[in-house]
């Protein structure tokens, strides 16, 4: 092997070159893992948020690439998700990909009788029509093209009950409906519409429930030994850069003929009970 060999060999293959994405909820978290993620493969990426200073800040970490932008946008305002598809295919030239990741988890609540219509409505309004909002705007700018890839954010609570508060449950359910739905439309137009679904994961929205000064060094300890406990895959913890490289798979080529998946990303969490002890 000659030398120019060798080094194109040791070089990490960029899965996104040349392509254009837009993530949303794109500022902390598992989509800011996202961002950094398809930057690092070679996307041109335009992230959105309403939280303007951490969304300047991820830019500015990424060394302030021309590559990457931040728009604000609210997802649950259709204006602003035109606006900020309008802005990357005007920065960038065109949107191949469509990352839905933002959302909430709501607050806890164990008793029905107490639920909160107002909450149930803000969980709905940012996990449900923020990512039908972002997939009817990317479609406008992919369906002429006939090519695109969408993927949302979804959950193991989109499999099973039990896992969430009812408006995050039955939120999730929604999204992986419209995933088929979409999936059905557009594949027409050769545009694969995919979701992810992922085991608990430590970032902010884990603990989102709880005020800030709350979410200490032993609050974390008591999430992961948590979940660690209640997970299918022992030894192995999912972190959030984990569920970006599911999501990478999803929008990239290599996975050019998966359409209408809910990929699981739970250590088999959802495949499986424990609760009769046959193998514990």
């Amino acid at each position: 092997m000659s030398t120019k060999e060798e080094t194109q060999a040791s070089l990490p293959t960029q899965r996104l070159l040349g392509k254009v994405a837009l993530v949303t909820g794109g500022a902390t978290g598992i989509g800011e893992n996202i961002v950094r993620l398809f930057h690092k493969h070679g996307a041109k990426v335009c992230l959105v948020d309403i939280q303007d200073n951490l969304g300047q800040q991820v830019c500015e970490k990424l060394g302030g690439d021309p590559n990457v932008c931040y728009f604000h946008c609210d997802v649950t305002k259709e204006d602003d998700v035109s606006r900020a598809v309008d802005f990357a295919v005007e920065k960038f030239g065109t949107l191949d990909i469509m990352i839905n990741n933002a959302g909430i988890s709501g607050s806890p609540c164990k008793d029905i009788r107490n639920a909160d219509l107002a909450e149930f409505d803000k969980v709905f309004d940012i996990n449900v029509k923020g990512v039908f909002l972002g997939m009817k705007h990317a479609s406008r700018v992919m369906i002429p093209k006939k090519k695109g890839s969408i993927v949302s954010l979804c959950s193991v609570a989109s499999a099973l009950g039990g896992i969430g508060p009812h408006p995050y449950t039955s939120s999730k359910y929604a999204v992986l409906g419209l995933t088929k739905n979409v999936a059905a439309e557009l594949g027409l137009h050769g545009i694969r519409v995919n979701c992810v679904s992922p085991y608990a994961t430590p970032t902010n929205l884990a603990l989102g429930h709880l005020p800030e000064e709350e979410r200490t060094e032993d609050a974390w300890t008591g999430f992961r030994e948590f979940v660690g406990r209640n997970a299918n895959l022992q030894g192995v913890e999912l972190t959030a850069e984990d569920v970006a490289n599911s999501v990478l798979f999803l929008a990239s080529d290599e996975a050019k003929y998966i359409s209408g998946d809910n990929l699981m990303v739970d250590g088999g969490f959802t495949s499986v009970t424990h609760s009769l002890r046959v193998f514990r």
